[in-house]
């Protein structure tokens, strides 16, 4: 677990510790508050059903341009390379993942693999058989002038923050 949130804090992402799967809608709404940003976000399908706090609009579904945050949840989190597999489908669309600057993913603790090779295992297990669509995100969206001056935000989200989650099950993926 030290060696996935070292290597992924490296590329300018973002963990934070919850307790259990009941605590995820305090963590974002704590992770709202501190960015600025409305009480609003598109949220996967998988974790719509949780203890949102009063007054704090979320939808499934697609993200659109106008979205500033959304939540997802992740199938592995790989400690060598520091990085996320998440899956997609209906349930979580890959909008989820790139259209909103503030990407939250929630990652089971237990889901930190040791190697991106165990990652695939994980993800050819899955019950529906193989997602339309896998993402490796390492860390915000980023680029690079001529001048070599690094942006944020480039082609995806300018900030990815992930909620490691302490004795949960697996979110659906």
């Amino acid at each position: 677990m030290a060696r996935f949130v070292s290597r992924f804090e490296s590329r300018s992402g973002t963990v934070a510790r919850v307790s259990g799967v009941d605590a995820i809608p305090a963590a974002v709404d704590a992770y709202r508050q501190a960015h600025g940003l409305p009480p609003r976000a598109a949220v996967a399908r998988t974790l719509a059903g949780l203890p949102w706090p009063a007054g704090f609009a979320h939808h499934p579904g697609p993200a659109g341009q106008d979205e500033q945050m959304s939540v997802t949840p992740c199938l592995a989190g790989i400690a060598e390379i520091g990085s996320l597999i998440l899956a997609s489908g209906p349930d979580s669309p890959t909008t989820l993942n790139f259209v909103p600057d503030h990407h939250l993913i929630v990652l089971p603790a237990g889901h930190i693999v040791r190697h991106f090779e165990d990652a695939w295992t994980l993800l050819r297990a899955l019950p529906g058989g193989l997602p339309r669509a896998t993402n490796i995100i390492s860390g915000p969206s980023r680029t690079g002038d001529v001048e070599l001056t690094i942006q944020l935000g480039a082609h995806g989200p300018r900030s990815v923050h992930v909620l490691l989650v302490d004795d949960a099950p697996a979110v659906a993926a």
